[in-house]
């Protein structure tokens, strides 16, 4: 039979690996499937529901992303980087070694809150005494602001980070080190099996590394590891979006004395009563500022171009 002769079936299913234009896809009636989008510009990401045109068991076609529940995503003044879809819980993993960053913190939590998806912060190796009180006193921000913390160890017991994971599909995000590959390996025993099949599949060998995969999770749930961060712009939010990311101030939105007050210089602004009484940890209105001030930026850089 022709290439042109060959009968296609149209099948539905779970992004659940990527590497360029290359996707496995998890069936719904079983199996997985290699993808190529049709379109020359791939819009998908990791946890995308695709319908596709399937020439073979194993092989196909992506002709449309079926309607998103969520969408994870960084973007600066030129491009954007999708690294999730669908997910309804996003787990900050940090650990107490090596050091890490409380600003990529807020950034990950300012960007769940805008797509309205739960947030949770792992503090990984926490059986490392020497440090665990000073990333607690890094930690004490964000659990004033609302934000739950959980302690463990990838190498202990992980069974309450399980339970916190049951009824998600999680993400796992953060910097490079703090041991979220440890924590998928300790929750999903064959995950590095699966991470080798997926490589297969995708024929990349260790490039796969650099992508999101999706794991189905033992008891229940759905588990995505991503590659580390260093960096997580959030040129795609608007002020508003912004400013409610810090839960602790909500309440004081729209209080200032000025409709547009930019919380820097203007009289009677709330945001800065509350840094220099104290409510506002000072820290947190020093993120936000840097936030405001890298949104305006991007805000003229669009309307210049």
């Amino acid at each position: 039979m022709s290439k042109d002769n060959v009968v296609s079936t149209i099948a539905q299913g779970t992004v659940i690996a990527a590497f360029g234009r290359q996707y496995a896809v998890r069936l719904d009636t079983g199996g997985e499937a290699l993808c190529y989008p049709r379109a020359k510009r791939s819009e998908i990401a990791c946890g995308d529901r695709v319908e596709m045109a399937l020439n073979a068991p194993d092989q196909g076609v992506i002709d449309k992303i079926l309607p998103r529940a969520s969408l994870f995503y960084r973007a600066d003044q030129w491009k954007e980087k999708l690294i999730a879809a669908n997910v309804t819980q996003i787990v900050v993993v940090v650990a107490t070694e090596p050091g890490f960053s409380d600003e990529l913190i807020t950034r990950c939590m300012v960007a769940a809150d805008a797509q309205d998806i739960a947030a949770l912060i792992v503090l990984n190796k926490s059986d490392i005494p020497a440090s665990l009180e000073a990333c607690r006193a890094q930690l004490k921000a964000f659990v004033a602001a609302g934000h739950a913390v959980l302690e463990m160890s990838a190498m202990g017991d992980v069974e309450p980070l399980r339970e916190r994971l049951r009824d998600h599909t999680s993400l796992f995000v953060g910097q490079s080190g703090m041991g979220k590959s440890t924590l998928t390996n300790a929750l999903i025993p064959d995950a590095d099996a699966r991470t080798r099949e997926i490589s297969e599949v995708l024929d990349s060998g260790k490039h796969t590394t650099t992508h999101a995969r999706l794991y189905a999770l033992p008891g229940g749930g759905q588990l995505i590891d991503s590659p580390g961060l260093q960096s997580f712009g959030l040129a795609h939010l608007t002020k508003n979006e912004i400013e409610c990311g810090f839960p602790e101030i909500r309440p004081l939105l729209g209080t200032c004395r000025f409709r547009d007050c930019n919380h820097l210089k203007e009289p009677d602004c709330a945001l800065r009563g509350a840094r220099d009484s104290g409510e506002f940890d000072a820290r947190r209105y020093t993120a936000l500022m840097q936030l405001l001030d890298e949104h305006e930026v991007a805000r003229k850089h669009r309307l210049e171009h």
